[in-house]
């Protein structure tokens, strides 16, 4: 049954466990036409930021726009293909229909969905799918995780982020990118390894309790990273920016980039976060 939004209320806490519940079937649905693509040729190319797109981001974003109308055809929908320059509204869905391209392109499996309900620029809503794995985390009022069964979410379990372990934390790591900046915060931070790990899956990782810390000074938008970071918010993580601020979103008027931020498991070590105000190739745009 579909669950009803109203577009200027901020639903309570019942209403967002049951949308993100929604949302994780649409995700999974999604993961379902993606996986199609990879047993086949994909068409793809490089956008204007030289990120690549493909036949496989447009054929899932499509068939999320139409689910998410179909619920609530009320509520504004900001996705990264299709409808990036949408103004949000004070309820609105941001969509990331294939995060990690380069990796689904290559058949590496570390690629999510990622869609995301946010009411006065914080996400309230959430849900992050990653087909290939078999893995859906999701998140209204509390964070579950489940095994994608036959395209949809199985049994959902509780999860939460883990204390630091005594041999320190375990950063996950991109294995693209990278900033000097980057290694600046993480010297701060008792790391004790090193993970390589792709696309937002970093956040389910942490918020499952199986890694610990996340540093991006990189630019990213905000489909990026706003399923992620509600779900490990209510996994009892955090996911802060600049200042040990939380992460806003709707920011239309700056395209919905993202300033340098880090996904911690354990919010205690927050204030020991350094982070730069702006994304290093801001800066160089700037100079």
């Amino acid at each position: 049954m579909t669950t009803s939004l109203s577009p200027g209320a901020v639903p309570d806490a019942a209403l967002r466990d049951a949308v993100a519940a929604e949302l994780a079937a649409i995700a999974c649905a999604a993961g379902v036409i993606l996986r199609g693509f990879e047993t086949g040729t994909c068409g793809h190319h490089l956008k204007a930021d030289g990120s690549p797109t493909s036949e496989a981001d447009l054929a899932a974003e499509t068939h999320i726009i139409a689910a998410l109308r179909q619920h609530w055809p009320d509520i504004p929908v900001v996705a990264e293909e299709t409808a990036s320059t949408r103004p949000a509204g004070p309820l609105f869905f941001l969509v990331d229909p294939l995060d990690g391209t380069r990796d689904f392109l290559k058949g590496t499996g570390e690629y999510c969905v990622n869609i995301a309900l946010v009411a006065q620029e914080r996400p309230v809503a959430a849900a992050m799918a990653a087909p290939a794995l078999r893995r859906v985390w999701s998140a209204g009022a509390r964070a579950v995780a489940a095994e994608i069964i036959d395209g949809r979410p199985g049994p959902a379990r509780p999860i939460a982020v883990r204390p630091v372990p005594r041999e320190g934390m375990t950063a996950l790591v991109s294995r693209r990118h990278g900033e000097e900046s980057d290694e600046t915060c993480l010297a701060g931070l008792p790391v004790g390894a090193r993970r390589p790990a792709s696309s937002a899956l970093k956040f389910g990782l942490i918020a499952a309790g199986e890694a610990d810390l996340y540093v991006r000074s990189g630019p990213t938008m905000e489909w990026d990273t706003a399923a992620g970071d509600h779900i490990l918010t209510q996994a009892g993580g955090c996911v802060v920016g600049h200042g040990g601020r939380p992460v806003r979103y709707g920011r239309a008027q700056a395209q919905y980039l993202n300033g340098p931020f880090a996904a911690l498991g354990d919010p205690s070590y927050a204030d020991r976060v350094v982070l730069p105000e702006t994304c290093p190739e801001a800066r160089a745009a700037r100079a």
